[in-house]
């Protein structure tokens, strides 16, 4: 019987240490100054048309951040860091109070590259 106990606090153990475990997305971008950028006609451009792969991608923080952006929405972002839901939130109201037709086109591509993920 206390080898049973044994194996059964060892899995719990197992499954707790999994699920304290879960993958977050990198960090290594969490101190960018959003809305500086989405203020900025021009970086906001650049942002854009990397998402919505109009233009090349030109720095490590577009692809980075570009890179991740569907999956963190339609997940609601569940691997998201707390600067990184903040983040979210914040861009997420700046395109829907400034720039609502931009911001329906994210979505759309989001949805799209999704769909192209799961295939």
């Amino acid at each position: 019987m206390a080898r049973l106990n044994h194996i059964a606090v060892t899995i719990a153990m197992s499954v707790l240490i999994c699920v304290l475990a879960e993958e977050l997305y990198s960090d290594r971008f969490d101190d960018i100054d959003v809305l500086s950028i989405l203020q900025n006609k021009e970086m906001r451009k650049g942002y854009y048309n990397c998402f919505m792969k109009l233009a090349p991608c030109t720095s490590p923080e577009q692809i980075e951040l570009t890179g991740t952006f569907s999956e963190a929405y339609q997940t609601k972002c569940k691997k998201c860091t707390e600067k990184q839901k903040k983040r979210m939130q914040v861009i997420e109201e700046w395109y829907v109070n400034n720039e609502p037709d931009e911001w329906k086109l994210i979505i759309e591509k989001t949805v799209e590259n999704m769909k192209n993920a799961g295939q």
